[in-house]
């Protein structure tokens, strides 16, 4: 059996239009050369597919139950030819990190790769699975927190940032005298960034200070905590990189609590090494480790 998706194609106008003739102008075809194809397509499926009359022709049951399907067939070609003519002619390069990294890593790092000459996908997940992703090949680069190594992933440090505590510039904390005592901020609205373990030290220490029964919240993402301090007049404890444009506006204003121990955020880069280097792979590293440096 030998039915191409012109023939398909041809069938559903015929079926459409009810008319051998017409479905022949469309095609600038003389009527015989369809009525000779629509036979042969009657030959190959043994089955009648329409009756003809004067005025034209009627799908028969058997057609009608056909069409079903050729239509599907028809329009699967013409989705696939969209596909294609829609790929884009330009590479891509897949990157993910926390949901926490997307403002000091994803927004600068696509500043810096604007006129690069691919195209970028950025995604978010946790550590874990942002480093299986890599491992796979789902995700060309990775930016993870500090965890356990992958064998066949290469994992090298970009950032190191401090744990900071910040309060929104009209906050009565951002006015007082510098350094502060744990004791002197406890009381206020409190919600930290959750970052580890660290975190659940840091909430300790405030309670054993604190007289203000409220609950503290340690929230995710950095977002979440940097919206409450700056919009909602809570002390945030967060990465600093993840607040330094705002620090560098004055929007948020940075507090000296000398008795905290110093957290550190560790931001590293993963990706899979191999004997060929994909030139827009490389150039994301390279561009990730230039803004590190800045």
């Amino acid at each position: 059996m030998s039915i191409s998706l012109a023939d398909l194609a041809l069938l559903i106008d015929v079926a459409e239009l009810g008319s051998f003739s017409q479905a022949a102008a469309r095609r600038g075809w003389s009527q015989p050369q369809v009525s000779q194809r629509i036979a042969v397509l009657e030959t190959e499926l043994g089955q009648a597919l329409f009756r003809r009359h004067r005025r034209g022709a009627v799908a028969t049951a058997a057609c009608e139950v056909f069409l079903v399907s050729a239509r599907q067939a028809v329009q699967a070609f013409q989705q696939g030819q969209e596909a294609l003519l829609a790929a884009p002619p330009l590479p891509r390069v897949h990157l993910s990190c926390l949901p926490s990294l997307t403002t000091p890593v994803f927004g600068p790092l696509l500043l810096r790769l604007a006129d690069a000459p691919f195209e970028i996908r950025c995604h978010t997940d946790h550590s874990p699975q942002i480093m299986q992703a890599v491992l796979t090949g789902e995700i060309d680069v990775g930016f993870v927190l500090k965890c356990p190594a992958i064998a066949g992933v290469q994992v090298e440090p970009l950032w190191r940032s401090a744990i900071v505590p910040v309060v929104a510039a009209d906050h009565p904390l951002a006015r007082a005298p510098q350094p502060l005592t744990l004791k002197a901020v406890a009381d206020y609205r409190i919600a930290p960034q959750f970052w580890g373990s660290g975190c659940e030290e840091l909430i300790r220490r405030i309670w054993l200070v604190r007289q203000h029964r409220s609950a503290i919240h340690a929230i995710q993402p950095a977002s979440a905590a940097r919206d409450l301090a700056l919009s909602h007049g809570f002390l945030s404890f967060l990465p600093e990189l993840s607040v330094r444009f705002d620090l560098q506006k004055g929007s948020l204003v940075k507090l000296q609590i000398p008795e905290l121990p110093e957290w550190q955020w560790e931001v590293m880069m993963a990706y899979r090494s191999g004997k060929r280097k994909a030139e827009a792979k490389q150039i994301v590293l390279d561009s990730a480790r230039a803004l590190a440096a800045s």
